[in-house]
């Protein structure tokens, strides 16, 4: 087994401290991950650790994330919405700058 799968195992488990070790050591190692996470957030039901998986992936500051994360953008779940803006502010590109205005010009509260 890899660390990576052994790091998910100790997410999925009913325990607080172990799902927080795992995500942390996934944290510290997210972006040799980012291609296992992004498959991980596509198959993933439970909310909570969606939400998990997506700040791991906005972490990583991987261009391969951009997709997963403009998609997340338009997210019913504020929860996913708010992690995908941060992910996409934190990988700082010129692609995820322009999702980011695009997504605030069409917010419902935005006024020009």
């Amino acid at each position: 087994m890899s660390s990576f799968d052994a790091a998910m195992r100790m997410t999925r488990r009913h325990d607080p401290q172990s799902r927080e070790d795992g995500f942390q050591l996934l944290l510290a190692r997210a972006a040799d991950h980012v291609d296992a996470l992004l498959a991980e957030f596509e198959t993933e039901q439970d909310p909570g650790l969606r939400c998990w998986l997506l700040e791991l992936i906005g972490a990583a500051e991987s261009p391969k994330a951009l997709p997963v994360l403009v998609t997340q953008l338009d997210s019913p779940d504020e929860a996913l919405r708010s992690r995908a803006a941060r992910g996409l502010s934190r990988l700082g590109t010129r692609e995820a700058r322009t999702a980011l205005w695009r997504a605030r010009a069409n917010s419902p509260g935005h006024r020009p």
